[in-house]
């Protein structure tokens, strides 16, 4: 069932980890199936070394189990709720990569600094607001993706494709398992140039004529960056 997709999460768990964004076992990516209504996330607590493709886990949007023997990720439900808000993404990942997770930590949106940022998120990556602790010691894991939905209001998920989710750590996503990844890694990039761009000074920013400029070239109806043909 789903093998494509169960490869293309497996891949995107893997590029986590090929590009320093994850530890041991923290961090999950999952991908959507809108045509079944399914979701193939990565199994929770396994090492990345020993994760093949039969080892991702298919649930419906419930979170009930369909296929697989291993449990889901813990943070399934965080997943799932996304994918009902954001209607128009494909794929979810969690890290908890070091300098998203100090923004995430400080309670603090990445702001938009510079055109390498614009290239990837129009605006500031949002942080949610803190948990209560109602909501932490209910269902805790569901409450953190309706955090991100409540920022979210107004927003477009795929002009900036993150959030912070205040003292925990980032989620990205994007239109596929790879994009989804491809993002977090940005993320991850553009969180530490803001951390030593803000050292160095903390009244800068990017005008909004060069943030319009550098994500409507990649992003926009009149996209002109890259090429038309595949190489």
């Amino acid at each position: 069932m789903l093998k494509k997709l169960k490869e293309a999460t497996l891949e995107a768990n893997l590029e986590l980890v090929r590009r320093g964004l994850v530890l041991y076992t923290f961090g999950n990516a999952s991908g959507i199936s809108r045509e079944d209504g399914l979701v193939v996330i990565k199994p929770s607590g396994v090492d990345y070394d020993a994760l093949r493709p039969e080892h991702m886990v298919v649930t419906d949007l419930t979170g009930r189990v369909v296929e697989g023997a291993l449990n889901p990720s813990s943070d399934l439900k965080t997943h799932l709720a996304l994918y009902k808000a954001f209607t128009n993404i494909g794929a979810v990942v969690h890290t908890h990569s070091e300098h998203a997770t100090a923004w995430a930590q400080a309670g603090r949106e990445i702001p938009a600094l510079g055109t390498t940022h614009a290239d990837y998120f129009h605006g500031p990556v949002p942080c949610t607001r803190e948990l209560t602790d109602d909501e932490i010691n209910g269902d805790y894991v569901l409450n953190t993706g309706k955090a991100i939905i409540e920022r979210f209001a107004g927003i477009d998920p795929l002009a900036v494709p993150a959030a912070l989710v205040a003292g925990h750590a980032p989620f990205a996503w994007g239109r596929d398992p790879h994009d989804a990844a491809h993002n977090a890694v940005v993320l991850e990039a553009v969180a530490k140039m803001a951390f030593m761009t803000v050292l160095l000074n903390s009244q800068c920013g990017v005008s909004e004529a060069l943030l319009d400029r550098h994500y409507f070239r990649k992003h926009g109806a009149k996209a002109t960056y890259g090429q038309n043909t595949v190489i």
